[in-house]
């Protein structure tokens, strides 16, 4: 089970199993197209850039800008699960410059927009918080209260994706 469901390893063994029957009836695609009947529309970077904006705007405004907003087709995603969040510093004189880069992994071009949504809050919240602790979760759930459920059907997004193919044809 463990190896078709890397996506899912992390939670209780009665959610695998709830999984793993989905998998096995092939109804994976069917529960995740009825939850989540389209993708989104952001699909070019500018409305990608837009759409993160307007949700920085609304929630963290005080915090360090963003200046780069992208699709990254070159994410691995067991490595960068869903996307990044990076400092990249340039010197420009005798001064060293930050800025911050959200990077989503490609294949979101295709998802439901409250997967898109869930990606983002959880790269904005690094803008606020660092680490994955309990202050984090707390100000993704403020921006999103449905958070943790969107990241297990994200997960579960992935595992169709890898055994089935899209969910959107």
């Amino acid at each position: 089970m463990s190896a078709v469901l890397k996506y899912v390893q992390g939670y209780p063994l009665n959610i695998q199993q709830s999984v793993s029957d989905l998998v096995a009836s092939e109804k994976l695609g069917t529960y995740l197209r009825n939850k989540y009947p389209e993708p989104h529309q952001m699909v070019s970077e500018k409305s990608l850039y837009d759409y993160v904006m307007g949700l920085k705007k609304r929630y963290i405004k005080q915090s360090a800008p963003i200046s780069k907003v992208t699709y990254d087709n070159k994410l691995h995603l067991v490595k960068h699960a869903l996307g990044t969040h990076t400092y990249v510093s340039r010197v420009q004189g005798n001064k060293l410059k930050a800025k911050q880069e959200i990077r989503i992994a490609g294949l979101f071009k295709q998802a439901p927009e409250p997967m898109l949504n869930m990606i983002v809050v959880h790269e904005l919240a690094h803008l606020k918080e660092k680490d994955h602790n309990k202050a984090f979760y707390q100000l993704c759930q403020y921006m999103q209260p449905d958070y943790h459920q969107l990241e297990l059907d994200t997960r579960l997004f992935l595992t169709q994706l890898e055994l089935v193919g899209p969910l959107y044809k």
